[in-house]
């Protein structure tokens, strides 16, 4: 019988297969124990046991996509072998799924077949599919079992049902058995997990508007070429080119030991560029040798030239796609001295993207190469589906969303934190950064920074607690304990191999291999430089698991990183509107805070600030109450716009999302979630809006009971007082910048004790004010600070110039009207 038991848990899932041999084997009643030790000594203990007829095996994984173990064992004559395998591995986000695939081939009719797949998901799981890989005759025998946070996939064929056919003694299950899944995500901050003293965060977020790109198509025609690789060549990219937009700019370049190039310029995505392009493809015909040099060369100048002349848009991205067979052998053959030129010539803006077709190309060149130069490498295999292999290989980087991000956590909190830098962020991906919590935190904190167009940057900050996850782990009959340990180690160890592979001189090489050992040896990893020896408890019997034969194929390498520094904004002295709306002005150089309700309608939008010099305009639409309360119905900010016209970058705050727009691009991000304009959200908290370094403005959430009979959600409004405005600056309160001056006497007793009243003199006018406070939200959520200040009655009438009614403005973009 063969059975299959999955589960995957918070996208690293542990896999029990009673068919093959991993870590542990029973020998006519002898248990062998696994346990991974540096490879050398493995091999010669393994070498030793053969060698005495003892049972021995090597377990090897040599897969497309995912680790497929196949074993090769040494039994002794008359012996009954059990074996039984274990492992675990990290899930990859692709093209908006996690695909978990179990490769089954029994080789014949199996009595009793049955796999299980068990997912828990704290957060919630958005979909679970199960496509059809094993093939038509065995649709609809899969079922799916499916809440919340759980779902349960079976794949129980019967005997019958296997058979080819009905009168058949062949199985028709041989293929691979894939589910697909991805998560709910309640934050563009992403998903921060706190586990076994451990932290994974998980960042993919969505509802951004794609950045155009720039690329240079760097496609091998030498004689190697020559005919199914070619031709699968030709066919994925007609369809790669009809992916572009007129938005993107293109070129492409063939090579073999010369370089041609269909245009020596950038070109934009038009329909008729697109036509010529791939009429040129298709009439290319292979020969020759292979000028790898030359030709990435060429295709770095092309971008350069078009970056330097001003041809393309500084926020679009820009990348080089090389598709190669083998090894130079024109020109500069040297692979390191390539490598030098390349880097040398490239540019931060730039990333290299390498695809290797079949198993002759030196891989571990091409992946170096990449990830030398912000990219990445994948290798093609030559086949009936490689076509469609190159296709899905685009698809994946097709789609930047993001450039230059950082995901940082306070420098007190965490320590041996993996690579939290990183290039730029594909529609569909995920960036993963994981570390060690130090003890003396009752929760982890995240902020992650976001250059998220030329003129905007963004930071979103989310938080976590350290032992509710570990909690609910605790209660599910199918997760298992230390899942982010593992994922720490399991990405530090990935990350080491990447550095490995680039060392640039033998000591830092053997450094960096000693920290690999150590690492993989301490958490049972299975690498290009360990191995898994089995043996029994008393040591006669011996069982090797081993690392890939192309070891590249176990690592993961990343895209190259990028530093974007932030700081955040202090604000004090403050000007603030909160519920009702209420206004707080605070006047330094009187010393004291002035308040004052306006009573306007919901649906009005109301000028905060406008300031024609700086092009600066903030406006909030009211919003009323469920229903009135004590004949009065309470009105709130629902809406803040924050609009910039010179930048042409506009934020838009709502209680359900933060929009932020600059021109056609637009971004929106959930509360659960620069250059010129900075943003810095922090989950369900705030957010805070810098302009050109001179400007900020804080928005802040207030949630309230849901079945509230008269609040609604609503914001509240904070700007300092030392903004740089210019001298035209005005609005609500954009007019007190410039302080009036205020007088305030004849102090007395008011009609409620506790309140007193005065006279103030303000801007020519005498005003009956009372004592009171109001709150200040800002740094105490819940509760709030108190601020003591005097109250002007009738919508601020005399405070502020003109009547409220003249700050009602027709739309969030509208500069206010001069009173």
């Amino acid at each position: 019988s063969v059975y299959f038991i999955s589960t995957v848990c918070l996208r690293f899932f542990a896999l029990g297969v009673c068919v093959c041999v991993c870590v542990c084997m029973n020998v006519n009643g002898i248990t062998f124990i696994g346990s991974v030790k540096e490879k050398t000594v493995a091999r010669n203990l393994y070498a030793q046991a053969r060698a005495r007829g003892k049972a021995a095996g090597i377990v090897r994984t040599n897969s497309q996509d995912m680790e497929t173990f196949k074993t090769e064992v040494h039994v002794p004559p008359g012996s009954k072998v059990e074996f039984e395998l274990h492992y675990q591995e990290m899930m990859q986000r692709k093209l908006g799924t996690y695909t978990h695939t179990l490769h089954i081939q029994p080789g014949r009719l199996v009595p009793q077949l049955q796999v299980d797949v068990y997912i828990f998901e704290p957060k919630g799981i958005k979909f679970v599919k199960t496509p059809s890989t094993l093939g038509e005759h065995f649709a609809g025998l899969t079922k799916v079992t499916q809440t919340k946070e759980k779902a349960h996939v079976v794949f129980k064929p019967t005997l019958q049902q296997q058979r080819k056919c009905d009168n058949c003694t062949e199985s028709a299950v041989d293929g691979a058995f894939t589910v697909q899944y991805d998560v709910e995500r309640e934050t563009n901050a992403g998903e921060l997990q706190v586990s076994d003293g451990h932290f994974v965060q998980f960042f993919a977020p969505s509802d951004l508007t794609p950045l155009s790109k720039n690329i240079v198509f760097v496609i091998d025609v030498s004689g190697s070429m020559w005919g199914l690789k070619m031709k699968q060549t030709v066919e994925a990219m007609k369809t790669i080119l009809d992916d572009l937009t007129m938005d993107d700019y293109f070129s492409v370049i063939d090579f073999n030991h010369n370089i041609r190039c269909w245009s020596e310029e950038l070109v934009p995505g038009t329909s008729i560029n697109v036509r010529e392009a791939k009429k040129y493809i298709q009439n290319i015909k292979p020969n020759g040798g292979t000028n790898i040099n030359e030709a990435l060369l060429k295709a770095v100048r092309i971008l350069l030239k078009a970056l330097d002349q001003g041809l393309i848009d500084q926020r679009s991205v820009s990348m080089i796609i090389l598709v190669s067979d083998g090894d130079p052998t024109v020109g500069e053959i040297k692979l390191s001295a390539i490598q030098k030129n390349v880097k040398r010539e490239m540019r931060e803006e730039i990333s290299l993207f390498s695809l290797g077709i079949g198993f002759d190309v030196d891989f571990d060149f091409l992946e170096r190469i990449a990830m030398e130069n912000r990219g990445l490498a994948q290798r093609i295999f030559a086949n009936h589906d490689a076509s469609e292999q190159l296709k899905l290989f685009y698809s994946r980087v097709s789609s930047p969303l993001l450039r230059k991000i950082t995901i940082q956590f306070p420098e007190d909190s965490v320590s041996d934190v993996t690579r939290n830098h990183f290039d730029k962020f594909f529609s569909g991906s995920e960036l993963v950064v994981a570390g060690k919590v130090k003890s003396n935190y009752p929760f982890c904190k995240v902020f992650v920074f976001l250059l998220i167009q030329a003129t905007m940057d963004l930071t979103l900050v989310t938080e976590a607690d350290l032992q509710e996850l570990d909690t609910l782990l605790s209660q599910q009959q199918h997760s298992f304990a230390g899942f982010a340990s593992r994922m720490w180690a399991y990405i530090t160890i990935n990350q080491l191999l990447a550095e490995r592979s680039l060392a640039p001189t033998a000591a830092k090489k053997r450094k960096i291999t000693q920290r690999i050992m150590t690492l993989a040896v301490e958490h049972q990893f299975v690498t290009p430089l360990t191995a898994m020896l089995v043996e029994s408890q008393d040591g006669p019997e011996r069982l090797l698991a081993d690392s890939p034969k192309d070891p590249k194929q176990g690592c993961c390498p990343g895209i190259g990183t990028a530093r974007l520094t932030h700081s955040f904004i202090n604000l004090t002295h403050s000007h603030s509107v909160e519920n009702d709306p209420h206004f707080i002005v605070h006047l330094p150089k009187n010393n004291m805070d002035v308040c004052f309700n306006i009573d306007s309608k919901p649906g009005h939008i109301l000028n905060l600030v406008s300031d024609p010099g700086t092009g600066i305009v903030i406006n909030g639409q009211l919003v009323g109450g469920k229903k009135m309360k004590n004949n009065k119905l309470n009105t709130y900010f629902g809406t803040i716009s924050i609009y910039s016209e010179d930048a042409g970058v506009k934020v838009v705050v709502r209680p359900s999302s933060i929009d932020l727009m600059e021109g056609k691009n637009n971004h929106s991000f959930s509360w659960a979630a620069t250059a010129k304009v900075k943003v810095a959200i922090e989950k369900e908290h705030k957010i805070t809006v810098t302009i050109d370094d001179k400007i900020s403005a804080m928005v802040l959430l207030h949630r309230v009971w849901k079945k509230h009979p008269f609040n609604v959600d609503f914001l509240g409004f904070y700007t300092p007082n030392d903004n740089q405005y210019s001298s035209q600056v005005h609005g609500l309160i954009g007019q007190f910048v410039n302080e009036p001056e205020v007088k305030v006497f004849d102090m007395h007793e008011g009609t409620e004790p506790e309140k007193k009243q005065a006279t103030m003199e303000v801007k020519g006018n005498k005003l009956t004010v009372t004592r009171g406070w109001q709150k200040d939200y800002r740094n105490d959520k819940k509760h709030g600070s108190d601020v003591y200040c005097w109250f002007v009655h009738n919508s601020g009438k005399g405070f502020i110039d003109g009547h409220y009614s003249n700050y009602i403005v027709p739309d969030l973009n509208s500069f206010l009207p001069s009173l």
